[in-house]
């Protein structure tokens, strides 16, 4: 059986500050962290597997259940209907009229740390919510629901910047070009700049531009001159 919850929810205000506690009824006797990266599959001439390019991190999720009961309020006609409840939680992935978004959460498991995390909090919203309803007193009224959650990270431009090592920044790149593809491409998609072709033309000993072999591992300078 569940234990008496502890986890809560709690929306972050425009200002920053945290609001009241949404506590759950029961914790959740389990929960499930997602993460994974987009990778990007470089097709090579002549070789058995495509090469395999780092494309950027996705978000971190955790899906959860979470059980409510109305029961000890009573089962006859008249019992109290859970959605007294579930419904406060539903609510976390609708949009709110000030930010035309769903509300931007804090989860707390109710101790110290949270679970497998070096953080009290897991900060996110509501990706999606399924209500199921398995108990009804005589007249329908749903006594007991679980709502299977799936909370998404949230995280800002500049937390993720100041979780970064700043020497990653002076890193160089490799890119595998394609068949027919010219420095000038590769400019564009490096920095935005296809006159930035002579940057990495000097970095590889490259003469033309135009003459790029398809699979050639080019070596990509941190940045612009």
């Amino acid at each position: 059986m569940t234990r008496v919850g502890k986890a809560y929810f709690q929306r972050i205000k425009a200002d920053g500050s945290a609001g009241a506690k949404l506590k759950v009824q029961f914790n959740p006797t389990e929960y499930t962290v997602t993460k994974a990266n987009q990778i990007a599959e470089v097709p090579i001439p002549g070789l058995d597997s495509p090469l395999l390019q780092f494309v950027r991190g996705q978000s971190e999720t955790i899906a959860l259940d979470l059980f409510f009961d109305s029961t000890e309020d009573g089962t006859t006609v008249g019992a109290k209907p859970v959605t007294e409840r579930t419904d406060k939680f539903y609510d976390l992935i609708k949009m709110e009229a000030e930010t035309h978004a769903p509300p931007i959460l804090l989860f707390s498991w109710g101790g110290k740390d949270f679970p497998g995390k070096d953080r009290p909090q897991f900060t996110c919203i509501v990706e999606s919510v399924r209500q199921r309803y398995t108990l009804f007193d005589p007249a329908g009224v749903p006594l007991r629901a679980t709502l299977s959650v799936t909370l998404k990270e949230y995280r800002t431009l500049g937390g993720q910047q100041n979780a970064i090592n700043p020497m990653t920044s002076d890193h160089t790149k490799a890119h595998v070009t394609r068949e027919g593809e010219t420095l000038a491409q590769v400019a564009w998609d490096e920095y935005e700049d296809p006159s930035a072709w002579r940057q990495i033309a000097d970095a590889n000993g490259l003469d033309d531009p135009l003459l790029v072999p398809a699979g050639a591992v080019l070596t990509i300078p941190r940045s612009t001159p």
